[in-house]
């Protein structure tokens, strides 16, 4: 005799060690909330598919973002409104990948309402799943796009009034009305019936990606009974009493078995490839691979901070170029105001023998400050027996720290008895690699002249160069 046993789909995790606590084997969820039901029916579809171990569940901010405790399968979290465009991104490069992006109205209709559209309409490989409860349920229960006219939140106690705040957004007739989606749908989760068309339109839309069809859009609407102050049996009739008829139950576009399938081609690109691509082959041709030079090179953690116009951010990529030239792994980001001149101004340089995880460097090897504010917000940050490298012809502050190696260089007086005080970034950077001998600090005469873009400077900040080396040998010298 055949038995039936129950159990969690092989998509979820045998126990919810990521929720921590002592319930392990229960969602933490509301009695009567949707998402359990969703995520169980999503879970049912990936093992039947057999495309759990091939599959990126996205969820952002909202109750969606628990999603990462259940599921058996890859997970990022992501910002407010912001998973369709990780979603692309990931499957642009994952193609084989089935990359979902699970969203809250909240989410998706409000923050985030942009973002759908342009994924949308693009025709992304990629399935979503809405939960639309007409509220911001984890939050506190306030309005949502979604939020029905008359009903009652804590930021509309008196009722959504269409004069005041618009009226309720019906996101899958949107979706539905671009060129690009292939499947469209709005079902609901309130009893057998309504799960059951759930269930098929959940499998249809993974379906669809497997294949390769494109964009497909499921709007499920979802009790949520804390957050409408109801009980579960109340809150599945209100659905279907008053959700219901602004948001109708039905297919609103399915193209799927007419949809040319995605053709995906890969393509490896040669090192001159992606110099060109990015604009940085001008920076000069790599030399020939010293690999000994390269796996005794300390990787460097450079903060460089100042007021915009003293040369910070050229800084950076003139040292980012010239390591780069020497086979370095290298990155640069900036950060700065909206100032043309005046504002802070900062950036990140990592110059490394390995592969650089994140261009950001939150805590310095090397901080560069120009001036007094930039000192005041990173010398906290700078690890201990780092390099702090301080303009004193700004700064009128010494360095509190005693665990870390500071040298104090006039940099603006420097350069203004060359003639041009822009040039205190090259001075800084010559008495850098001269101070540090990571790199020969001539390795500067190569580069600057292709770095910069007033080509009658260059001279000026080669001599700038040589005026920082000179300035370590008289007043830092090292063995």
């Amino acid at each position: 005799m055949k038995a039936s046993v129950l159990q969690k789909p092989k998509a979820f995790y045998d126990k919810f060690e990521r929720k921590g606590g002592s319930q392990l084997e229960t969602t933490h969820y509301c009695p009567g909330c949707g998402h359990g039901i969703l995520h169980k029916l999503i879970a049912e579809a990936l093992a039947d598919f057999d495309m759990a171990d091939r599959t990126i569940l996205i969820s952002p901010v909202g109750c969606s973002v628990f999603a990462y405790y259940y599921f058996d399968t890859g997970n990022i979290q992501v910002a407010h409104g912001r998973a369709p465009a990780v979603a692309t991104g990931l499957k642009r490069v994952h193609h084989n990948g089935i990359v979902i992006s699970y969203q809250g109205d909240g989410d998706l209709a409000a923050i985030g309402g942009d973002e759908i559209l342009q994924a949308a309409n693009r025709g992304e490989n990629i399935t979503v799943f809405f939960v639309n409860n007409a509220i911001y349920g984890m939050t506190g229960g306030q309005m949502a796009p979604t939020t029905l006219v008359g009903q009652k939140t804590t930021t509309s106690p008196y009722g959504r009034k269409p004069e005041n705040e618009g009226y309720p957004i019906r996101m899958s007739e949107i979706i539905a009305t671009l060129e690009a989606p292939v499947y469209v749908e709005r079902t609901a989760l309130i009893d057998f019936k309504t799960i059951n068309r759930t269930k098929r339109a959940v499998r249809k839309a993974l379906q669809n990606q497997i294949e390769n069809k494109g964009f497909s859009f499921i709007e499920v609407l979802s009790p949520c009974p804390t957050g409408w102050k109801m009980t579960p049996p109340d809150s599945q009739k209100w659905i279907e009493q008053n959700m219901i008829p602004y948001f109708p139950l039905k297919v609103f576009k399915d193209i799927s078995d007419s949809a040319t399938p995605f053709t995906y081609t890969d393509r490896t690109y040669s090192d001159s490839e992606v110099l060109n691509i990015l604009g940085l082959s001008q920076l000069g041709e790599r030399k020939k691979v010293d690999q000994s030079f390269l796996e005794n090179f300390p990787t460097q953690n450079m903060k460089i901070a100042g007021f915009g116009g003293q040369g910070v951010l050229s800084a950076g990529v003139v040292m980012a170029a010239c390591a780069m030239n020497e086979n370095l792994e290298v990155s640069w980001i900036p950060s700065y105001g909206p100032e043309m001149r005046g504002g802070t101004a900062n950036c990140s340089v990592i110059l490394s023998h390995h592969r650089i995880g994140s261009p950001l460097t939150t805590n310095p090897n090397v901080l560069i400050v120009m001036n007094t504010p930039s000192l005041d917000a990173f010398e906290d940050d700078v690890v201990k027996d780092g390099l702090i490298i301080v303009n004193s012809s700004i700064v009128d502050r010494e360095v509190k720290r005693k665990d870390v190696d500071v040298i104090y260089i006039p940099l603006t007086e420097i350069a203004s008895r060359l003639g041009v005080v822009a040039a205190a970034n090259m001075v800084c950077l010559g008495a850098y690699l001269e101070y540090t001998k990571i790199m020969d600090y001539k390795l500067l005469y190569d580069t600057i002249p292709i770095a910069l873009k007033k080509k009658s400077l260059i001279d000026l900040n080669i001599k700038a160069v040589d005026e920082g080396v000179k300035y370590i040998r008289e007043h830092y010298p090292r063995s």
